[in-house]
């Protein structure tokens, strides 16, 4: 059996690493990996093969970046001929990025099965390009990996008749659980001189934050009151930081600590650490629930509701006056969350879905 898994963003290449791990233990199977090339930066993309333990990629599509409509077409234009070529049994897409979705309409349109990792996830925001990504991936699959029950509901509403769906669980915890002891002993907080447990740390990238210079200056005003009242680390995604320079809100940002994305073993290390996350991220939700870290999701929703309901994380609008209300009414770092089926092994289930094509309720 060959599988071809097509990943091109952070977020998909944490939720291969397990997937590639478990069919490495199946007898029989051809796992390749193609990359899109939709991430290229070092610090987003190659860090996180050696970090992660994924083998490297067979085949690089290169297609760097572009608006939404460039980078999709120049995915499915360069991964037609190949998927053509390499004759798959299966095509194993991730998440809700732009290379899942062009992966996903080659696969259908070429009649290879399908298979969607994270499947059913619904923030019900159209204004969201992932949104869009996520739904018509699900409509296309043979077989969706759901990584909690609601998105298991989100499926049944859609009319997806049940025998494509399976309840696997969380790929990112795997990941967090594989890495999890090796990251810790980078003591990445206290190499930068940060205070376990009591420092802020910050990721924000959705054009609704940085691309609005109103709502990104109030942002910046916000963090920059919050850095004094404890240490503020912002690893800022390559686009935040150009954001930042054309604005100069570089200033704004008072004692801010500003730096260069960090490898994934490095901001697992310092997720755990902190005190406290601000976050406009949704793998970076999934993470502080597991993780008892309070987390403050910049966002007038989410696509991962279960980390709201039975995690840390809160929904906050984004401006000064809300997240500097939130982050100091916050509640207190806490023991992990026990969420069903978050418990490193769903990379197992999908590799027994895939070949034994045992689904699993």
């Amino acid at each position: 059996m060959r599988i071809v898994s097509v990943v091109g963003a952070r977020p998909n290449f944490v939720k291969l690493a397990p997937v590639a791990r478990a069919l490495a233990t199946q007898r029989g199977v051809e796992h390749i990996v193609v990359h899109t090339g939709q991430h290229y930066d070092p610090l987003l993309s190659e860090s996180f093969f050696t970090d992660l333990e994924i083998p490297q990629p067979k085949h690089n599509l290169d297609v760097g970046s572009g608006t939404h409509a460039q980078q999709t077409a120049r995915i499915m234009e360069r991964f037609e001929p190949l998927c053509g070529e390499l004759q798959p049994d299966w095509v194993l897409v991730y998440g809700d990025v732009n290379s899942t979705v062009a992966a996903g309409l080659v696969a259908a349109k070429l009649g290879v099965r399908l298979a969607h990792v994270e499947a059913g996830l619904r923030s019900y925001d159209r204004s969201m390009p992932e949104e869009y990504n996520r739904v018509v991936t699900d409509h296309l699959a043979d077989l969706l990996f759901a990584p909690s029950r609601d998105a298991v509901a989100n499926l049944a509403r859609e009319g997806i008749p049940a025998e494509r769906v399976a309840f696997v669980g969380n790929v990112m915890i795997d990941a967090l659980v594989h890495a999890r002891a090796q990251a810790r002993r980078l003591r990445t907080a206290e190499r930068l001189g940060l205070p376990e447990g009591k420092f802020a740390l910050v990721t924000l990238h959705r054009p609704s934050n940085v691309d609005d210079p109103q709502v990104f200056g109030g942002l910046c005003d916000a963090l920059a009151e919050i850095s004094r009242e404890r240490p503020t680390l912002f690893p800022a995604h390559p686009r935040t930081q150009a954001r930042l320079t054309r604005t100069g809100f570089v200033s704004r940002l008072g004692k801010v600590r500003l730096c260069d994305p960090l490898p994934y073993l490095a901001m697992l290390d310092l997720t755990e650490s902190a005190g406290l996350v601000i976050t406009d991220s949704g793998g970076i939700q999934e993470e502080t629930t597991f993780l008892g870290v309070p987390c403050l999701t910049v966002r007038p929703n989410t696509e991962r509701p279960i980390t709201i309901d039975q995690g840390t994380n809160r929904l906050v609008a984004p401006t000064r006056d809300a997240i500097l209300a939130a982050a100091r009414n916050g509640q207190a770092r806490g023991p992990a969350r026990q969420l069903e089926r978050w418990d490193g092994r769903a990379a197992e289930r999908i590799a027994a879905a895939l070949v034994e094509g045992r689904r699993l309720d």
